[in-house]
């Protein structure tokens, strides 16, 4: 298998691996706090974050990347899992999974602010088509119900944008992988705290379906996944494999329905399909 192939199956294990969080997360988040999901799920995976950089006896990052991985960090270790925790105790995963058919916007356009990236006119007449057409159906559901839900996925998907785009910057020099090791090893003692602020009184209440879903995001989401993600990045270039981010939308929703029983409407599926539609006229389209 040659590199280019290898780069996009690498890709496409991480996007598979990521199509499942929403899921997950809305599972855990049922028996279990927000706060110390977000916290214990982090801990979890910088732990096995520090046994792979040890085993791999990589080189420590330099004081001028601190920043940068304190970006990512807050984007896709803290911001992102918290924000669709919060999200996920008021809307169902496939109602959150269609605002993931923005990410890849999103990440496009932090890549214009932290990288000075120029696109053509198009690129943002698409951008915008695609914002309209999420918070056009984000009013359609009712806002009075869900819009607490729908806040949080939206702020979900500006944090973990930035934190894509910081990442894939960075990649290119520290390597794939290595980014979200590191991340995670510098945001270990704020997200232990987090954990530890929060622990419950007792977990006697927390189901197995609970823990299934906090193991899975845990270990898969929050480190495998970017194992494969930024490795695939790396190899094959940030541009071109991150636009398999335009298959997880329509994976979580499979998995939504099949493993949770969530009702997945025709509305859900059509709106999914425009965003990822926008969303590619954007990547054409960038200069």
């Amino acid at each position: 298998m040659d590199s280019k192939a290898v780069s996009w199956l690498n890709g496409f294990m991480g996007v598979a691996i990521f199509a499942g969080s929403l899921p997950a997360t809305r599972v855990a988040v049922l028996g279990m706090d927000p706060f110390f999901l977000t916290g214990a799920r982090a801990v979890v995976a910088a732990l096995l974050a520090s046994v792979w950089l040890l085993l791999g006896r990589v080189t420590r990052p330099q004081r001028s990347d601190l920043l940068s991985l304190a970006v990512v960090g807050f984007g896709v270790v803290l911001g992102f899992p918290l924000l669709t925790a919060l999200a996920l105790q008021y809307i169902t995963s496939a109602h959150s999974i269609v605002y993931v058919a923005l990410l890849p916007l999103c990440t496009a356009l932090f890549g214009v602010v932290l990288a000075g990236e120029r696109h053509k006119p198009v690129f943002w007449l698409c951008s915008v088509l695609g914002c309209l057409l999420v918070m056009s159906y984000a009013a359609q559901q009712g806002l009075e119900a869900v819009w607490q839900g729908d806040l949080y996925m939206l702020a979900a998907v500006v944090v973990c944008g930035m934190g894509y785009a910081e990442g894939g910057r960075l990649s290119r020099r520290l390597g794939g992988w290595q980014v979200i090791c590191w991340a995670l090893v510098l945001s270990l003692p704020l997200m232990f705290l987090m954990m530890i602020w929060f622990w419950p009184a007792s977990f006697d209440t927390v189901t197995l379906s609970a823990w299934l879903g906090f193991g899975y995001v845990s270990v898969f989401s929050m480190f495998l996944g970017f194992v494969f993600w930024y490795r695939g990045l790396a190899q094959g270039g940030i541009a071109a494999v991150g636009q398999l981010q335009l298959l997880q939308p329509f994976m979580g929703l499979a998995l939504a329905a099949v493993l949770l029983g969530e009702a997945v409407n025709a509305s859900m599926i059509w709106v999914t399909m425009g965003a990822a539609l926008c969303v590619a006229g954007a990547r054409r389209f960038a200069s």
